[in-house]
């Protein structure tokens, strides 16, 4: 099966970071939906979805990163970074980039919540 995506999960500067490589797509938006929900699930203060080693972002990858916005609420802030025309194009064509924060580079992600 073609269709592959990893995850990972990192505990960096006080935030996790959910490391998400490969496509994300209608046969992997679950797992990337499951990854999130057990992530969320410790409650952390701060959850960064870094998007960069990601190839391909359907519409149900989307969905599943706003459905993680929604599940958060006020517990836990959600940044994404994303960077390239595989995500962030879609992100902002889609106005999501106004729905959670989006960075470019995981430093920047991480520099943001240090100054909240």
């Amino acid at each position: 099966m073609a269709d592959t995506m990893t995850t990972s999960v990192a505990a960096h500067d006080g935030a996790t970071v959910l490391t998400v490589t490969g496509e994300v797509d209608l046969a992997t938006a679950p797992a990337l939906e499951n990854a999130i929900e057990g992530v969320l699930g410790d409650k952390p203060a701060a959850l960064i979805i870094d998007l960069t080693g990601v190839s391909f972002l359907a519409s149900a990858g989307m969905a599943a990163l706003v459905a993680a916005h929604q599940r958060a609420g006020a517990a836990t802030s959600i940044a994404v970074v994303a960077d390239g025309p595989a995500t962030s194009r879609q992100l902002k064509m889609t106005a999501l980039d106004q729905v959670f924060a989006l960075h470019s580079t995981l430093e920047a992600a991480l520099a943001a919540l240090r100054a909240n």
